[in-house]
């Protein structure tokens, strides 16, 4: 079993950057994908951004492409978002995902096996 848990949440304003943080424990010896999802109060959760292991796959949702940066520290079993540019709009809850069962998560993550609690992330305007 994998426990993950999310670091690096908080306020910045529109405009501003924030780095999320996931780390890792438990049965983390094994190559597991990792990813990024959100939910804002009221919406659906969405897919934000996905590395496989190596991290020499990445993909991110349309909305942060060429904004978010996925990357990760395996040393560390740990993954990272950084988040520039960031709007309003960005105000959720984020959520780190891993599956040992994918090589890179898909926009249709709700099924992966290992979720973290969620840290806030609030965009003020």
């Amino acid at each position: 079993q994998v426990q993950l848990v999310e670091s690096g949440g908080g306020l910045v304003q529109a405009g501003g950057s924030l780095r999320l943080s996931c780390a890792a424990s438990g049965r983390t010896f094994s190559p597991y994908a990792m990813g990024w999802f959100r939910q804002a109060p009221g919406k659906e959760r969405e897919f934000v951004a996905a590395t496989s292991w190596s991290g020499s796959s990445t993909r991110y949702a349309d909305s942060v492409t060429g904004r978010f940066t996925i990357s990760r520290t395996n040393a560390k079993n740990s993954v990272y978002l950084q988040m520039n540019s960031l709007k309003p709009e960005a105000t959720a809850v984020s959520y780190c995902a891993a599956d040992l069962r994918v090589g890179i998560i898909s926009p249709s993550g709700e099924s992966s096996e290992y979720w973290g609690q969620g840290t806030q992330v609030t965009v003020s305007s």
